[in-house]
């Protein structure tokens, strides 16, 4: 290689390190773009205005489809008034954008962006009056955008890889209107997704009605039902990290209850063996005939899931700080955490208008539970936007030591094949190292769950609002999860 050549390859190499030809989605062009988009497609394409559509196009557009051939704007524009957009058509069809998929390119002369070329896939739905939205098919696409006259026009577009469709479909979820079409199929009133990428709440969707005719707004109040045990755990946790607490002291030196005061085993109860069930309790007194408090096993020898646990905590808790739990919990959880909108009881500052009441399977409402004492297992409400990043939290063990962290995530007890229950959440053994933490809420009218992968970065919130809310679980976690997910349904489906 001469000294030229090597001279030439080197400018190159330097020359293209520093530039990024796929500009970010917070950058503005990139913005810009995806306004031009929305006002092609879901101003104009999807509500046929054909106005808005001749404006968006540039006068030279070439359109190239891989089915109905070669158009320019005089023949597209015919085409879309006499065809898709016909006042004798008796069905509507709906474009929607697969977000994930968008990739934007801006194309330089001399220094300055001169056109931007955009790439994705997106998906076609078709209605007929009086029926419901289907999926079609999808397609992906290529466009040019130039600018003319100083706003930027679609110049060149290419439509290819279409593919026929019919009924659902994963990327259908990245369309919020496809979201609402499947809650509505399957009787979900609400449902909330916290998405987490990257160690970050990237997303917070609040679908469905709140009430009949009323959306359900970002912030919108759930009772998450069993979820209120991971934030008492982190309680607890936290106060340990602090040197306030220990996990295996046993709790008589605090709190004995009266049912079990003459039962000797009452002596080896502690923190440990109540965030990870191993009480011997059962999940509530209620359920026993003569409804008080027992040891149904010896402590400490196996696993039981217990609400009662948590209560007996809380009891101690309150006892040695002076405290209700709700303080504790606001002062060490809630307000670090920024968890504006999160509670354990119904005080003034809990907006009512916001909650998304719970429902059973045939629609009807149950009366909502208003506590003015909390309750360390159960009835926590709060929102996507509050509890998603408490999770980021917990999976990054920020506030607690290192050591009470490893205890934490450790496989304190066997619950079943790969899934252990640590300290205040499930484990599950993924395998090669990987594992998941998680937690699930089911009362009446609430089915919730919460994923984080800390190797990953990853996670999920599904929040409903009513008793079957479950079943649209696996869907969710198989596509914002992927490879992660399938290996957690899989263990949930053996």
């Amino acid at each position: 290689m001469t000294k030229y050549t090597r001279f030439i390859l080197l400018f190159f190499i330097a020359f293209f390190s520093n530039v990024h030809a796929q500009i970010e989605k917070t950058d503005a062009l990139y913005k810009t773009i995806m306004s031009r988009d929305s006002l092609l497609f879901s101003v104009g394409f999807n509500t046929c205005n054909v106005g808005q559509m001749e404006n968006i196009l540039n006068d030279q557009l070439e359109f190239y489809h891989d089915k109905d051939g070669f158009s320019d704007k005089t023949k597209f524009m015919i085409d879309f008034k006499n065809g898709l957009c016909r006042p004798s058509k008796t069905y509507k069809v709906r474009r929607a954008l697969v977000e994930k998929s968008t990739e934007v390119y801006p194309m330089y002369k001399e220094g300055e962006v001169y056109a931007v070329i955009q790439n994705g896939t997106h998906l076609f739905y078709e209605k007929e009056t009086n029926q419901p939205e289907n999926l079609t098919g999808s397609a992906k696409f290529t466009h040019v955008w130039a600018k003319e006259n100083g706003e930027w026009k679609l110049k060149r577009s290419l439509s290819f890889d279409h593919q026929a469709k019919k009924g659902s479909d994963e990327n259908a979820f990245e369309d919020d209107q496809a979201i609402e079409n499947w809650l509505k199929e399957n009787k979900i009133p609400t449902l909330g997704l916290g998405i987490i990428e990257g160690g970050e709440l990237k997303q917070v969707k609040v679908l469905g009605e709140i009430k009949k005719g009323i959306s359900a707004p970002y912030n919108t109040y759930f009772n998450v039902a069993s979820l209120t045990k991971p934030v008492t755990a982190m309680v607890a946790l936290r106060l340990i990290s602090l040197g306030k607490w220990k996990l295996d002291e046993p709790l008589d030196a605090y709190w004995t209850d009266p049912d079990i005061a003459n039962d000797p085993r009452h002596k080896k109860i502690t923190t440990r063996l109540i965030l990870s069930h191993q009480t011997g309790f059962p999940n509530w007194r209620w359920m026993n005939a003569n409804k008080k408090l027992n040891f149904q096993f010896e402590p400490g020898t196996q696993y039981q899931y217990s609400g009662e646990g948590f209560e007996y905590l809380r009891k101690a808790l309150e006892k040695k700080f002076k405290k209700p739990l709700e303080q504790l919990a606001r002062e060490l959880i809630f307000q670090p955490l920024q968890m504006t909108d999160t509670n354990y009881i119904w005080d003034q500052n809990t907006n009512e208008s916001r909650f998304a009441i719970g429902y059973n399977e045939e629609g009807k409402p149950y009366p909502t539970e208003k506590n003015s004492t909390a309750n360390a297992a159960d009835d926590l409400h709060t929102t996507i936007g509050d509890y998603g990043n408490f999770m980021i939290n917990v999976m990054k063990g920020k506030g607690l030591n290192p050591e009470v962290f490893q205890e934490m995530i450790k496989k304190q007890v066997k619950t079943k094949e790969d899934v252990y229950f640590g300290l205040g959440l499930s484990v599950y053994d993924l395998g090669n190292g990987d594992y998941a933490l998680s937690h699930g809420g089911a009362d009446l009218g609430t089915r919730c769950i919460a994923f984080v992968l800390p190797k990953s970065g990853k996670g999920l919130l599904i929040f409903t609002n009513v008793d079957n809310g479950y079943k649209v679980y696996e869907k969710l976690v198989l596509h914002y999860l992927g490879e992660e997910g399938k290996k957690i349904t899989e263990i949930e489906n053996r």
